[in-house]
C-alpha cells in the first residue's frame, strides 16, 4: 500500500497550536449547532406541523424517517473520514442537511415532510461524527478538556434557543408571507451557508489518504437491510402490534441484514465499515455495550422528561424546554469538571463508572416524582441526572479513541455513536411502549379512588364528568386533560405520572447494568498524550538510522 501527503500536511508535525485549534472549532462548532438546534426546534414544533398538515396519526413516520437515515450514515460517514479525510466530507455533510430544509419547508404533507427529513437525515449522519473525529485528530485526549466547555456551551445554547425559537415559529401564523412552522427549518438554511463558509476557511487539518483501501458497499448495504426494518419496528411497533405479522416481518428481514453484515465485516477485515477486530479490543469493547446501555437510559428516560412537564404540569413545548435546564447545567458541570481533572491527571477509568452510578440515582430520584411534586424536586433530579451523564459520555468516547490505532478513529468516533443511538433507539421504543400500556389502568385506578372525594362528586354534579372513552381520547390526545376541570384531571395526570415512574425505574434499572459491566470489566487505559494526527505521523516516519559499532 502506498500514501500520498497532501499539500498541507507537508513538514509538519501534526500538533496544533491553541490558536490553530480554536480557529479550527469555529468551523465544527457551527456545524454541530445547526445539528443540535435542528432536533430542540423540531421536537417543538412537530405536534404543530401535523396539525397544519393533518397528519397527527403519522407524525412518528417524520421521526422514524430522520432517524433510520442518520444512525445507519454514521459508520459510513467514520470510515469514509478515516480513508478520504474529513473536510470535504463535513462540508457534504453540512451541503446534505441544509438541502434537506429546504425540501422540508416546501412538504404539503406529513408523507412528503418524512421523505425530506429522511433525506436531511442523510447529512445529519455526519456532523456529529465528524465534528468528534476531528477533535480527535487535532487534540490529544488529555489536553480535549480545555476545550470541552465551547462544545457544552454550544449545546447548552441550542438547548434554551431550540424551544425560544421552535415555540416562536410554531405559534406565529405566517413570517414574510410563509407559514411560521415552515420557518423551523428554513432557519437551518442561512446557518448551514455560514457555516460552509466558516468551515472552507478555518478547517485545514492534514490527512495522509491511504491508496488502495477497498470500500465496503457490502456491509453499508447489509446495514441498511439489517437496520431499516429493525429501527422501524422499534418506532411504530406500539402501533402495529409487536406480534403483528407487518413487525415479524422486519424482525426476520433485519435478523438477515444483521447476519449479512456480519459476514461481510468479516470477509471485509481491516476495510470492514466497523472491522470486527475493534471487538476484541476489551476497552473498546466495553464502551460499546456502555454506550448501547447508557443511549437506553439516557434517550429513553430523558425522552419522557418533556412528557412529564407538559402532561403532568401543564407546561406549554416552550416552558417545558426552559424547566430541562438543570439537566442542560448537570450536563455541562460534569464535562467540563471530569475533562479538566482528566487533562490533569491522566485519569479517565472511574468517571464512566461515577457518572454511571450518579446517573442511575438521578434516574431514580425520578421514580419519586408525582402529579404534585414541585418543581424544584424535579429540577434537583434533572440536576443529578445530568450530572451523570456529563460524566459519562466524553470520557467514554475518549476510551474508545485512545483503545485505537490513531488511524482509526473515525471509525471508534462512529461506532461509539452510532451503538448509543441504536441504544436510544431501543430505549424509546421500549419506554414508551411500558409507558402506553400502563397510563390506561393507572388512570382507572387514580379516577376509581378519587371518586370517593367530595370534590369530585361536586365536579360531576356540576356535569363536569368525564366521559366513557375519556382515558382512550386522552391516551391519543393528552391536550384533553389542560381543558378538563382541575379535579377530574388531576386522577389522569397522576396516571400519567405512575406510568411514567415505572419507566424511569426501567431506565435506573438499565442505568444500574451499565454501571457494574464498566466497575467490573472496564481495564485501566491509558490515555494518548498526542493528538491522532501526530500519533499517525510518526507511525509513518522511517525509523531513525542506528550508528554503527565503532
Amino acid at each position: 500500500m502506498t500514501e500520498q501527503t497532501t499539500p498541507q500536511a507537508e513538514d509538519h508535525s501534526g500538533e496544533y497550536s491553541h490558536r490553530q485549534i480554536v480557529t479550527i472549532l469555529s468551523g465544527l462548532m457551527l456545524g454541530m449547532f445547526l445539528g443540535a438546534l435542528d432536533q430542540t426546534i423540531v421536537s417543538t414544533s412537530i405536534r404543530t406541523i401535523a396539525d397544519d398538515l393533518n397528519g397527527l396519526s403519522v407524525q412518528a413516520w417524520v421521526t422514524t424517517a430522520y432517524l433510520i437515515t442518520a444512525t445507519i450514515t454514521t459508520p459510513i460517514y467514520g470510515k469514509l473520514g478515516d480513508l478520504y479525510g474529513r473536510k470535504k466530507l463535513f462540508m457534504f455533510a453540512i451541503s446534505v442537511f441544509v438541502i434537506g430544509s429546504a425540501l422540508c419547508s416546501f412538504a404539503d404533507s406529513m408523507y412528503e415532510l418524512a421523505a425530506a427529513r429522511a433525506f436531511q437525515g442523510l447529512g445529519a449522519g455526519g456532523l456529529f461524527t465528524l465534528v468528534l473525529a476531528i477533535i480527535g485528530d487535532i487534540v490529544s485526549p488529555r489536553e480535549r478538556a480545555r476545550y470541552t466547555g465551547y462544545f457544552m456551551a454550544m449545546f447548552g445554547t441550542s438547548s434554551v434557543l431550540g424551544p425560544l425559537i421552535g415555540g416562536f415559529f410554531a405559534g406565529a401564523d405566517t413570517i414574510l408571507g410563509i407559514s411560521g412552522w415552515r420557518w423551523v427549518f428554513l432557519v437551518n438554511v442561512p446557518i448551514g451557508i455560514a457555516a460552509l463558509a466558516v468551515v472552507y476557511r478555518t478547517l485545514h487539518v492534514h490527512h495522509t489518504r491511504a491508496v488502495g483501501i477497498r470500500i465496503d458497499w457490502w456491509g453499508a448495504a447489509a446495514l441498511v437491510v439489517g437496520l431499516v426494518p429493525l429501527l422501524t419496528v422499534a418506532e411504530q411497533g406500539r402501533e402495529w402490534g409487536w406480534d403483528s405479522p407487518r413487525s415479524v416481518t422486519a424482525y426476520v428481514v433485519g435478523a438477515i441484514g444483521l447476519v449479512a453484515f456480519y459476514l461481510a465485516e468479516r470477509a471485509m477485515g481491516d476495510a470492514a465499515l466497523i472491522p470486527l477486530r475493534i471487538f476484541r479490543i476489551r476497552a473498546a469493547a466495553v464502551t460499546i455495550v456502555a454506550s448501547v446501555i447508557v443511549g437506553v437510559a439516557m434517550f429513553g428516560g430523558i425522552m419522557l422528561l418533556p412528557l412529564y412537564l407538559q402532561i403532568v404540569h401543564g407546561a406549554s413545548p416552550t416552558e417545558s424546554g426552559l424547566l430541562m435546564l438543570p439537566m442542560v447545567a448537570g450536563l455541562m458541570f460534569g464535562s467540563i469538571s471530569s475533562g479538566q481533572i482528566i487533562s490533569r491527571t491522566g485519569h479517565i477509568r472511574w468517571f464512566p463508572v461515577a457518572g454511571s452510578a450518579v446517573m442511575s440515582i438521578g434516574l431514580f430520584l425520578l421514580t419519586l416524582t408525582g402529579a404534585d411534586t414541585p418543581l424544584w424536586k424535579l429540577s434537583l433530579a434533572m440536576l443529578v441526572l445530568g450530572l451523570g451523564l456529563g460524566n459519562c459520555m466524553q470520557p467514554l468516547l475518549l476510551i474508545i479513541q485512545s483503545s485505537v490505532s490513531p488511524r482509526e478513529i473515525g471509525v471508534a468516533t462512529s461506532s461509539a455513536t452510532f451503538f448509543r443511538q441504536i441504544g436510544g433507539t431501543m430505549g424509546v421504543a421500549v419506554f414508551l411502549s411500558v409507558l402506553f400500556s400502563t397510563v390506561g389502568g393507572n388512570i382507572a385506578d387514580a379516577i376509581q379512588e378519587e371518586s370517593q372525594t367530595p370534590a369530585w362528586q361536586q365536579a360531576v354534579a356540576a356535569g363536569h364528568g368525564p366521559s366513557p372513552d375519556l382515558i382512550a381520547q386522552v391516551q391519543d390526545d393528552s391536550s384533553v386533560i389542560d381543558r378538563m376541570d382541575p379535579v377530574i384531571a388531576h386522577p389522569f395526570k397522576v396516571g400519567f405520572a405512575e406510568s411514567m415512574d415505572h419507566v424511569f425505574l426501567l431506565a435506573a434499572c438499565v442505568g444500574v447494568v451499565g454501571f457494574l459491566i464498566l466497575l467490573l470489566l472496564m481495564p485501566p487505559v491509558e490515555l494518548r498524550a498526542t493528538s491522532a494526527a501526530a500519533a499517525a505521523r510518526a507511525e509513518d516516519a522511517p525509523p531513525e538510522p542506528v550508528e554503527p559499532p565503532v
